[in-house]
């Protein structure tokens, strides 16, 4: 299984390299492949004052110094199609974030990139429906595509996991990714800055990997309650080290019990 983490935003290019240094060790130490995630902009903020990050050039640049420094692959939101060619030059694997799934010039530059491409599933989709976005990206011709659940809308301000949703989109023919940290993430239920339920986080986790996944997304900080994005639902890093050794147990029972199925 591979541990897709970082903070949500570029706080600061001192930040970043801080934490993309501690989730290297974090993940040597669990033996997990590790992607480094961090924005260069949040353009889907709650309000027009929230923290946005660096901007392209910026950040792109911050995040390929994390690249070349530390040797580990990056992943990174795209919001709008004309930055997807710039950012393919940089970094591993574009995402499109989950409000922006639909978008279809969004998923068709991003495809048409080079760049391997994480599809976020929208809050608002049922998991079948995300079958129609990964034809989009196949349409442009790129089959390194990753498929991630973040939860669905369950009412005002909540989200909800349905881990059915998984085993579904598995069946697309592509690697699934569990985002435990957005999936107890309450959408703007702090009136102009969305909240969370970071206690959530391990046991959603944990489920996940037990249904059987290739990768958990999570979005970490050094100190959650001073993070410029996502605090609320960001996992703290120094509390990882040991959710990652009870993921990774689990992960291995899973893949176990496969082979023997397989057998």
């Amino acid at each position: 299984m591979v541990l897709v983490a970082g903070p949500c935003v570029i706080e600061n290019e001192e930040a970043c390299m801080r934490h993309a240094e501690r989730l290297v060790a974090i993940a040597r130490r669990a033996e997990m492949p590790l992607v480094f995630k961090c924005s260069f902009d949040k353009a889907n903020r709650t309000s027009h004052k929230s923290f946005r990050g660096p901007g392209l050039e910026g950040g792109l640049g911050i995040l390929a110094r994390v690249k070349r420094d530390l040797g580990i692959p990056v992943l990174t939101d795209v919001h709008e199609p004309a930055q997807a060619a710039a950012a393919a030059t940089v970094v591993d694997v574009l995402q499109i974030p989950a409000l922006l799934s639909r978008q279809t010039d969004l998923v068709m530059a991003a495809a048409s990139s080079g760049a391997a491409i994480n599809l976020k599933k929208g809050q608002f989709l049922a998991p079948w429906d995300m079958r129609a976005v990964v034809s989009k990206a196949e349409s442009a011709g790129n089959r390194r595509l990753l498929v991630t659940e973040r939860g669905y809308c369950f009412g005002y301000n909540n989200l909800v996991s349905d881990l059915r949703s998984l085993v579904i989109m598995r069946s697309f023919g592509y690697p699934v990714i569990f985002d435990a940290t957005h999936s107890v993430q309450l959408p703007g239920a702090g009136g102009e800055c969305s909240l969370g339920q970071r206690e959530f986080v391990a046991p959603l986790a944990r489920a996940a990997t037990a249904v059987g996944i290739d990768a958990v997304f999570m979005e970490v900080h050094e100190d959650p309650e001073r993070a410029l994005s996502d605090g609320p639902n960001s996992y703290p890093l120094d509390r990882l080290p040991a959710l990652l050794d009870g993921l990774r147990k689990i992960d291995d029972l899973v893949r176990s019990e496969r082979m023997i199925g397989v057998a």
